[in-house]
C-alpha cells in the first residue's frame, strides 16, 4: 500500500508523573505500531501534563529515539480533559486513538479499536471492560468498585446503554472529534464526549476490553490508584445530570411525592377520625390534628411542596436540555460550513 493511500492515525498518550513506566511503555507502544505500518501511518502525541518528576527528561530521550513522536508539554497539571483537548486540536490523523500510557490496556487494543472504527464507520469506539466479553484483572478493590458502579449509574441516564462511559481508551473519527466543542478539564470529559457525539447523531460502538493492572502493581505503590474519591463521585453525579437532567430531578420528586402521599393519607384518616362522625366542626378537627400531630403535618406539607418543586424543575431542565442540544448541533454544523467554505478553492475573477 502506497504512503498516500494509508490513513494517518494520531495516537494520543497523556502522561502525568509517569517516569516509572514512561520509557519502557512508550517503547512497547512504538514497537506495536510498527507492526501496523503496512496499513496505517502514525503520529504519536505525548502530552506531558505538567509532570513534576523526570517525565520531561525521559520524553526528550524518547523523541530522539522514535520518529513520528511529538511532545506537547503543559506548564502545569491542567487535568486529563485539557490534555485531550490539546491533543485533539494538534492532531492531524484521519483517526484518533486515546490510550493509557500505563498500559492498563494492552497494546493490541489499538489495532482492535482501529478495525472496529473503520468496519463500522463509527465516530466513536469505546473500550469496555464491563460489557459481555470484557475482563478486569488485579484492579484495586476501591478503584474497581467506584469505576464499575459509576459506569452503571451513568448507564441508567445515557442513551444506548453502554457499559463503560468513563474509560479513556477510545478511537475517534479524526475530523469529527476536532469539531467537538468540549469544556471539561478533568475526567468528566469522557462522558461529555459521549453525550455530544449522541447529540450529533454520531455512531458509537463498544468493544470488550481487558483492564489489567498487573504492570501498575508490579511497578510499586507509587503506581497504585491515586483517584480522588469525592471528586470522582461528584463528577459522576454531574455527568449523570448532564445526560438526563429530567431523570435526576424526577426520581427524587417521585420519591418525595410517595412520602407525601403516605403521610397525607394518614393525616386525612386522622382528620376524619377527629370529626367523630360529625360531632366536631371542621376547624375543630383541624385543631386536633395540629395539636396532636404537628411534626407529621409539617412533614406532609413540606414533602408535597418539595415534590412539586422537583418535578417542576425537572420539566424545565428537560426543556433546557432540548434547547442546548439544538443550539450545540447548530453550532457544530455552522462551524463545519464555515471551515468548508474556507477550504474551498477561490475561483479567479474574470
Amino acid at each position: 500500500m502506497s504512503e498516500s493511500s494509508r490513513p494517518l492515525v494520531t495516537l494520543v498518550l497523556p502522561a502525568f508523573n509517569e517516569a516509572g513506566v514512561l520509557e519502557s511503555h512508550v517503547d512497547d507502544i512504538m514497537a506495536y505500531l510498527r507492526e501496523l505500518e503496512g496499513r496505517f501511518r502514525f503520529e504519536v502525541l505525548l502530552i506531558n501534563d505538567g509532570s513534576s518528576d523526570d517525565s520531561s527528561a525521559i520524553a526528550a530521550r524518547l523523541l530522539a529515539r522514535h520518529d513520528g513522536l511529538r511532545l506537547i508539554s503543559h506548564p502545569a497539571n491542567f487535568g486529563l480533559g485539557q490534555a485531550l483537548k490539546t491533543s485533539f486540536a494538534a492532531s492531524r490523523g484521519d483517526h484518533v486513538i486515546t490510550f493509557d500510557v500505563d498500559l492498563s490496556y494492552s497494546v493490541d487494543h489499538i489495532g482492535r479499536l482501529l478495525e472496529t472504527l473503520i468496519s463500522h464507520r463509527a465516530k466513536l469506539v469505546l473500550a469496555s471492560a464491563y460489557m459481555a466479553g470484557g475482563r478486569v484483572t488485579n484492579v484495586p478493590f476501591k478503584r474497581r468498585l467506584l469505576s464499575r458502579w459509576g459506569n452503571r449509574f451513568l448507564r441508567l441516564f445515557a442513551r444506548g446503554h453502554f457499559s463503560t462511559l468513563t474509560c479513556m481508551v477510545r478511537a475517534y473519527d479524526g475530523p469529527f472529534v476536532r469539531r467537538l466543542f468540549l469544556r471539561s478539564t478533568g475526567m468528566e470529559i469522557m462522558p461529555e464526549v459521549v453525550q455530544k457525539t449522541m447529540i450529533l447523531n454520531g455512531r458509537i460502538v463498544e468493544i470488550p476490553a481487558h483492564l489489567d493492572w498487573s504492570r501498575q502493581l508490579a511497578a510499586g505503590p507509587a503506581r497504585q490508584s491515586s483517584m480522588r474519591v469525592l471528586r470522582h463521585i461528584g463528577a459522576t453525579l454531574i455527568s449523570g445530570f448532564i445526560f438526563r437532567p429530567f431523570m435526576m430531578l424526577l426520581l427524587p420528586g417521585l420519591l418525595m411525592l410517595a412520602l407525601s402521599g403516605y403521610v397525607n393519607f394518614w393525616l386525612i384518616a386522622e382528620f376524619v377520625s377527629a370529626l367523630g362522625g360529625g360531632s366536631r366542626e371542621l376547624h375543630q378537627a383541624a385543631m386536633v390534628i395540629y395539636r396532636e400531630h404537628p411534626q407529621t403535618l409539617f412533614i406532609g406539607v413540606l414533602s408535597l411542596v418539595i415534590a412539586i418543586q422537583l418535578m417542576g424543575l425537572g420539566a424545565l431542565s428537560l426543556q433546557n436540555a432540548r434547547y442546548f442540544n439544538d443550539a450545540y448541533y447548530m453550532g457544530v454544523e455552522l462551524r463545519r460550513s464555515i471551515e468548508a467554505r474556507a477550504d474551498a478553492p477561490v475561483e479567479p475573477r474574470e
